[in-house]
């Protein structure tokens, strides 16, 4: 709760790093957000300030990261924006990064094709097998026939349309 949820759209900056962690994958990429704004005067548009952002994802996000990403790539991601502040050999350092929960291409620049990912192989489940979804002989789904019962075993009887 009270965590400040951004979406940033630019381009991918560096190549993803993946790595395996005690806590599952990671990887991280710095993502360049510039402005761009319209100038009266060139009559043209004028790129802005550009914003620097490493962006953290975890678990399969990361992985699909690391398969999908490079250099120049144009991304939309939305996560949750931490600031953080450093001081390094006497200098006072700032970095905003953002935790993603969603990285997609921006598909205003061209088109994408989705592939679901393989489920990772886990510990078999024991097999049980297929429910019998038939309707029993003699009546409703809900009664269980009575092998004694000489109702039940005897056939359905024919109708006669005319």
């Amino acid at each position: 709760m009270n965590e400040t949820m951004v979406c940033a759209v630019g381009r991918v900056a560096t190549q993803p790093v993946y790595r395996e962690m005690a806590s599952g994958p990671s990887a991280r990429f710095r993502l360049a957000a510039t402005a761009r704004y319209w100038d009266r005067e060139k009559n043209m548009w004028t790129d802005g300030h550009t914003n620097f952002f490493t962006v953290w994802a975890n678990r399969q996000l990361a992985t699909n990261t690391a398969a999908s990403l490079t250099v120049g790539e144009p991304v939309i991601v939305q996560g949750r924006l931490k600031v953080r502040t450093d001081v390094r050999e006497g200098q006072s350092w700032t970095s905003a990064d953002i935790d993603a929960v969603a990285i997609g291409h921006d598909l205003a620049w061209g088109t994408s094709a989705f592939r679901r990912a393989g489920k990772p192989e886990t510990a078999s489940a024991p097999t049980q097998p297929e429910p019998n979804w038939e309707t029993p002989p003699g009546g409703s789904p809900d009664r269980i026939p009575d092998p004694t019962d000489a109702t039940a075993q005897q056939p359905p009887e024919a109708a006669a349309l005319t």
